[in-house]
């Protein structure tokens, strides 16, 4: 199923709307971004994560060389979990649904999982990406949106994968509250293709592994940046913001990515039905926690917001984070080239940890000293 460049594009980004419609407020000229050390410095120092953004990272070369060798690696195990993720969901949800992907990492994955959908069951089901910011919620104004104008659907949120579960907490707190405001009966259940964190009850894999979309941001993400709530530049009525990052066109892999993985969906769809038979889904048993608990113990971490567990979190903290030092489990894994690539590049020492269920955690640097 091929897209054509025709068609209408989504309110903000490079994506189509037959693909996504992002519920955000383009503020692109409104907002600057901040460099790594002073974001970093700011979050450690109260300021909430959301009220700035990152300067985007400007992979080098090799780097880009590794997404596209680990897409070509992971093209076919992907379109495999996608496969079974939707196929989850027809099964749970059944086809009067609406996809809700959660901003940014899992509007790809959304699109992913909307593009199966109408391969395999020939149903154009509607697809948004929204806000959700952790100790924030939900952007209530995108669900409004969304309860106004398909009433008599059932949401499915979809996210990328997960780390210590923390989204997946919020998501929770925030269906909890919608339902209770707005006298509806919204399943805060999260389809992820990846579940380490053993946090989501639908899911393509747990295992830890690369998911190439995790590889960059803005340019694999539609040119979206990661979503921002501040007083500053969101009114009350107004949906979360974000910006569109128009200059970083001619470096855009988004619809690649996506096509790249739709293009495995002919020949792997009778590996999707063998593997959907036999998985054997069990509910959350949040393992992954309990692991962060003790990798915080290990390392003397009060904050345990600054561990990040799985090769998601991890390449997100070497992208746009201020590290301190890589776990691996297994430094021969695979799944870590791009993960040693960056370390090496910004001189983060990587070490070997082989007590946890992730294939590796990256600690971010606590920017204050402990006091006696």
């Amino acid at each position: 199923m091929v897209k054509t460049a025709e068609r209408s594009q989504a309110s903000i980004g490079s994506y189509s709307a037959d693909d996504v419609i992002f519920l955000l407020k383009d503020i692109s000229d409104a907002m600057e971004e901040s460099s790594t050390e002073d974001r970093e410095e700011a979050i450690q120092s109260g300021v909430h994560y959301s009220e700035m953004l990152p300067i985007e990272y400007n992979p080098s070369s090799e780097y880009i060389k590794l997404f596209y060798s680990s897409l070509e690696q992971y093209k076919e195990k992907l379109a495999i979990a996608v496969g079974v993720v939707a196929e989850r969901i027809i099964e749970d949800k059944g086809e009067n649904i609406v996809l809700v992907s959660l901003a940014r990492a899992g509007t790809p994955i959304g699109i992913l999982i909307k593009r199966y959908i109408e391969y395999k069951f020939k149903i154009n089901v509607p697809h948004y990406s929204v806000s959700i910011i952790r100790g924030r919620g939900i952007d209530e104004n995108a669900m409004k949106y969304i309860f106004n104008n398909h009433l008599d659907k059932t949401i499915q949120f979809i996210d990328g994968w997960t780390g210590k579960g923390a989204i997946k907490k919020e998501l929770d707190q925030a269906v909890a509250l919608l339902n209770e405001k707005y006298s509806q009966t919204i399943p805060s259940c999260m389809a992820v293709l990846a579940d380490p964190g053993n946090c989501a009850s639908i899911y393509g894999t747990r295992d830890d592994f690369l998911i190439p979309s995790a590889c960059l941001n803005s340019t694999v993400s539609g040119l979206v940046s990661r979503t921002v709530l501040s007083e500053k530049y969101i009114g009350t009525d107004e949906f979360h913001g974000a910006k569109y990052y128009k200059e970083l066109e001619e470096k855009d892999v988004s619809n690649f990515f996506i096509e790249t993985i739709c293009s495995q969906f002919s020949h792997t769809e009778n590996e999707v039905s063998r593997q959907f038979k036999e998985m054997k889904f069990s509910e959350p048993s949040w393992k992954g926690i309990e692991d962060i608990k003790q990798i915080q113990q290990d390392f003397g971490i009060e904050n345990i917001n600054l561990i990040k567990p799985g090769v998601g979190e991890t390449t997100r903290v070497l992208l746009r984070r201020v590290p301190w030092k890589i776990l691996v489990k297994d430094m021969k894994n695979e799944d870590l080239t791009h993960i040693l690539l960056l370390a090496k590049e910004r001189n983060v020492p990587v070490e070997v940890y082989k007590n946890m269920s992730y294939t590796c955690c990256g600690l971010i640097k606590p920017l204050k000293e402990k006091t006696v």
